[in-house]
């Protein structure tokens, strides 16, 4: 017994010097928020001068959370509510969806009706001024942001913008409005039985916004279907899970999760949806991600329809809103999600959050979206279909059954400048507030106008006379280039300040070398050539 006693205490005395936090039953966790909580206390006892101690716990933070992922993001209470707001209904500002990357405003989408849309604000354009207001260099905060460019409808407020390709700051004055968040911001039929529907976002009403599409493009004649998700960056995954339904039968697994904390969650087709039986085809690209590439890898692992463009985002990472105490909140990534097949299409981010944020150049660097042939895909990375054991692949996006690159042939210098100044909408927007009346007389219907209007010459000679007062002269050697594609988005801008939104989609279809791609698929026999199992459906 006395040999046992001599035995325990030198045990204990080991356990003491070697792991203290053990003994008194502390995690690794709770030594490091110890850690954490004696340095906040350290420096506000004695740091040389007086600190905003909210302000750097929230920049720890958020620098904690970008060692984890990209996508594990911190919100004060004012930011919470505002990041809900494009997926919870409509409010009163200039309608922009927008990062605060390298201090300073980008603009990631205008709002589709919105009055930043109608002026010509652009994707990537970045707001260094608001009035009187610096808004770059300057510490720049989602809260800032907001002060700034949200306010009450009928509202005032004038922004300087630096647009990549341009030397001097584009001026714009916006009169604040209800912003629209509308989901499918295009629905119409191509012809006498292809229908086509265009979703940039995954909200709330998304899906009875897409039912309500689909059962007017049913009624009238539809019976192939093209959804295009091009540039369509996600949103809730529910909604995700109740779009891939609308097309998949019985039940069918349309996604699972898993995480470190949680365990496997299966996810099942459960409701007869508006689109079960038909071709369907599903346009995606780079800027396609999240609740896209679910509907998309559900689709395509079922062998369901065929999906056309070019690689897809690859964000395969699940966040939780977790709430903090304060009213501030952290979207916490807890899951990764897997397609039916079992792939998981998130993207590399070990070279960190930098290197992750510029992908969409390093691929265009590539040479990605001229060809597929870049693309190195190893065997580890290969799946196979679950009905016709067709090839696919994880471990970065969603590559799609057909390949269709980015057309450059109608690009030249000065429609380049053109279209970065946003002249062709500017001009758009003169000329309709000029003609109104004379263009409503003649065109009284949206179908007349996208049926029936025309570009004239004289009309293309006022437009060049417009853009060379504004610095830009079109040589006739860029116009053989780029005026035919000048001409029909000139008709898309006048048809949207004429009408809506949705008009400018079906003119612009004109130039989307994807959208028309997949016009041709379902039309030359190549759908039925993909040996896909539609028919089961």
């Amino acid at each position: 017994m006395k040999k046992m006693n001599i035995l325990s205490i030198v045990g204990i005395a080991v356990m003491s010097f070697v792991a203290p936090s053990i003994l008194f039953g502390q995690t690794p966790t709770q030594e490091a928020t110890k850690k954490f909580a004696t340095l906040m206390n350290m420096i506000d006892r004695y740091y040389v001068d007086s600190v905003n101690t909210d302000e750097i716990v929230e920049s720890a933070i958020v620098k904690m959370l970008e060692e984890l992922d990209p996508h594990s993001i911190y919100f004060s209470a004012e930011e919470l509510k505002e990041a809900n707001e494009p997926l919870d209904g409509s409010f009163e500002g200039v309608g922009i969806q927008f990062n605060i990357f390298k201090d300073t405003i980008m603009v990631v989408t205008p709002i589709a009706g919105g009055p930043s849309e109608r002026l010509g604000i652009m994707p990537g354009d970045r707001i260094v001024q608001v009035d009187d207001e610096q808004t770059a260099g300057v510490n720049i905060t989602n809260k800032d942001v907001m002060r700034l460019l949200k306010g009450p409808k009928g509202t005032k407020v004038k922004v300087f913008i630096k647009r990549d390709g341009e030397k001097n700051l584009i001026e714009f004055n916006i009169t604040r409005d209800k912003i629209p968040i509308y989901s499918v911001v295009a629905s119409h039929m191509i012809d006498e039985r292809i229908g086509y529907v265009k979703i940039n976002r995954f909200a709330k009403t998304t899906i009875n916004e897409l039912r309500s599409a689909l059962t007017k493009l049913k009624d009238s004649g539809m019976k192939d279907l093209i959804l295009d998700l091009q540039g369509n960056g996600g949103g809730m995954l529910r909604t995700a899970i109740n779009m891939s339904d609308e097309f998949l039968s019985d039940d069918k697994l349309i996604v699972y999760t898993e995480g470190r904390a949680f365990p496997r969650e299966n996810t099942y087709a459960s409701y007869d949806g508006l689109f079960e039986k038909g071709r369907l085809v599903i346009l995606v690209d780079g800027g396609s991600a999240s609740a896209s590439e679910i509907v998309s890898g559900a689709v395509q692992d079922w062998d369901r329809g065929l999906i056309v463009g070019r690689r897809s985002f690859g964000k395969g990472l699940v966040q939780r809103p977790m709430n903090l105490g304060d009213g501030s909140a952290v979207r916490m990534t807890v899951q990764k999600y897997f397609t039916p097949t079992g792939r998981c299409i998130q993207k590399p981010y070990d070279d960190g959050v930098e290197a992750y944020r510029n992908d969409p150049i390093t691929r265009f660097e590539n040479g990605e979206l001229l060809s597929l042939d870049s693309l190195k895909l190893p065997d580890s990375l290969k799946y196979y279909t679950l009905i016709k054991k067709r090839e696919v692949y994880g471990g970065g996006g969603i590559i799609p059954d057909i390949f269709v690159p980015i057309d450059t042939t109608s690009n030249s210098e000065s429609f380049r400048k053109t279209l970065n100044k946003g002249l062709m909408n500017k001009y758009a927007h003169e000329y309709v507030d000029a003609k109104r009346s004379d263009l409503t007389n003649a065109y009284p219907t949206e179908d007349d106008f996208v049926n029936g209007y025309s570009i004239s010459q004289k009309e293309i000679k006022e437009f060049r006379d417009f853009v060379a007062n504004e610095g830009i002269e079109i040589t006739e050697e860029d116009w053989a280039i780029s005026g035919e594609a000048m001409k029909v988005r000139l008709r898309a801008f006048i048809g949207r300040n004429l009408f809506e939104s949705s008009t400018f989609y079906r003119i612009i279809g004109e130039l989307n070398e994807t959208l028309l791609e997949a016009i041709e698929i379902l039309k030359d026999g190549r759908f039925e050539k993909a040996r896909l199992a539609q028919r089961t459906f």
